[in-house]
């Protein structure tokens, strides 16, 4: 599955890097710590999170992350987006809490 085939099913809004939403997704990791997703995320899965600065990109890219879902209706900061563009990485957000949007990307992936 590639992450643009999830933006649909998920309800999810585009915010930036289009370039990534043909990137192919292994699964997902849920975290808001980023030395959590550095040390345990592999390469190809989502990353589910309210972090909305540019080190998320930077993390993203260094582990070769599929994705990045911002959560609660957050938004991504101006750098953030501008790093994502330059990294190829799509931002893409969610109105429901981490643990909603989790679920469903768990189930879409395990059916």
């Amino acid at each position: 599955m590639q992450v643009k085939d999830i933006i649909s099913i998920l309800d999810l809004k585009i915010f930036g890097g289009n370039q990534g939403l043909e990137r192919e997704i292994s699964g997902g990791y849920t975290s808001d710590l980023l030395s959590d997703v550095m040390g345990h995320a592999d390469s190809g899965k989502v990353w589910i999170t309210l972090q909305t600065h540019k080190n998320v990109i930077a993390i993203a890219s260094l582990k070769e992350l599929a994705a990045v879902i911002l959560i609660k209706g957050l938004e991504p900061d101006a750098d953030m987006l501008a790093q994502a563009e330059e990294e190829g990485i799509a931002v893409l957000g969610s109105n429901e809490q981490a643990f909603e949007v989790t679920g469903k990307l768990f189930n879409l992936l395990t059916r």
